[in-house]
């Protein structure tokens, strides 16, 4: 499971509301609801819908219980994208839309990024790797501030489940919810999944920096940070990260495919996080997923993509949708670039259990 500790208030003030465009699109008309039925998708976007088939037969074959909801309206789409692909002739597949209304209510989706990090670790302690993840201990609300876990209050429990040579990587590990460990001294690779947190409220670092002038808020983002911390002693790190009192532990399994909430193995670019009160897990959905330059700004163009919901995250609420980018420092470099907008549909099946995807529990409508 990945979870993200990065609450969406976090997120806008890490980033900010940027004076540059961001990739809004005022192609529709103003919507009442979250959910909104619509007999037709109008999209002129480019299409890549090549994921797609790969990602829903890892649905399938990893969880009966969604392959019994979903497969038919895989099945559908997946005929949709050899036959036609084309946005406008889904109806004649069955296949019903419900577009998101947007934080805007103008059809404007946030679309963000998160990775699987690849950390460099060792099993004990020495002089280089010297920075110790946790497991979580048994102290419920009564748990130690970061502050408190730095000056050693977990020391000597047993809970040390290897050493890092920087206190950044792990940090990132904790925001991103799990990540691989390379062990370097039996060459060993192992997944720490999310194992729980002290219970503490999540303060951004990013918008500590915004608010001491050390990065100006449109350039901030993950690499900005990292690029911070290069430049400044073991002390001041420290001193920024323990303006965050949350901490995140961690649970050692076996290297494996990462897999999100809803059990199954993640594709870049093919599965995102999402409100499971709006997307039950394995939703479908086709999204104008913004593409960005190299630097992040965004290009001016989106791209048509098939996207499952197979996540959730503290962060990721209403019309928020957080992009699984892949594994390691590109894919992490990528992801922290996100914070741009595109328009997304819901999609569901006639005379299925998945139709009139544009139905919402009553304490959801607007």
């Amino acid at each position: 499971m990945i979870k993200r500790a990065l609450p969406f208030v976090c997120l806008t003030l890490l980033f900010g509301c940027a004076p540059t465009d961001r990739g809004q699109q005022y192609l529709d008309k103003n919507f009442p609801s979250i959910l909104n039925q619509v007999d037709q998708v109008s999209s002129n976007a480019p299409r890549d819908y090549a994921t797609f088939e790969k990602q829903s037969e890892a649905v399938v074959s990893s969880s009966p219980s969604l392959a019994n909801m979903y497969q038919p309206l895989y099945e559908k789409l997946n005929e949709w994208v050899m036959e036609s692909g084309d946005p406008t002739q889904l109806a004649k597949y069955g296949i019903q839309s419900a577009q998101l209304g947007g934080g805007d209510k103008e059809g404007n989706v946030l679309f963000t990024g998160y990775f699987s990090p690849v950390i460099e670790m060792r099993h004990e302690k020495d002089e280089t790797y010297k920075y110790p993840v946790y497991g979580a201990p048994q102290c419920d609300q009564d748990c130690p501030t970061r502050a408190q876990i730095y000056d050693g209050a977990l020391a000597g429990k047993g809970l040390e489940l290897g050493y890092a040579s920087n206190m950044i990587d792990p940090f990132i590990m904790e925001v991103q919810g799990s990540g691989f460990v390379h062990f370097g001294d039996d060459d060993s690779l192992e997944y720490f999944a999310y194992g729980g947190k002290n219970n503490k409220a999540y303060i951004s670092i990013g918008k500590i920096l915004i608010d001491r002038g050390e990065v100006p808020r449109e350039k901030m983002s993950l690499k900005a940070i990292k690029d911070w911390v290069l430049n400044h002693n073991e002390e001041e790190v420290r001193e920024l990260l323990e303006q965050n009192p949350s901490f995140v532990f961690f649970l050692p399994r076996a290297a494996a495919p990462v897999s999100g909430t809803a059990g199954v193995p993640l594709l870049p670019m093919a599965s995102v996080a999402g409100d499971r009160s709006i997307f039950p897990m394995g939703t479908p959905i086709l999204a104008e997923v913004p593409l960005l330059n190299a630097d992040g700004t965004w290009s001016g163009a989106h791209q048509l993509r098939l996207l499952i919901v197979l996540d959730t995250g503290g962060a990721v609420k209403q019309n928020h949708l957080d992009l699984y980018h892949g594994m390691g420092p590109r894919a992490g470099t990528e992801a922290g670039h996100y914070k741009h907008f595109g328009r997304v549909w819901k999609l569901g099946l006639k005379d299925s259990s998945t139709q009139a995807p544009w139905a919402l529990p009553p304490e959801k409508l607007e």
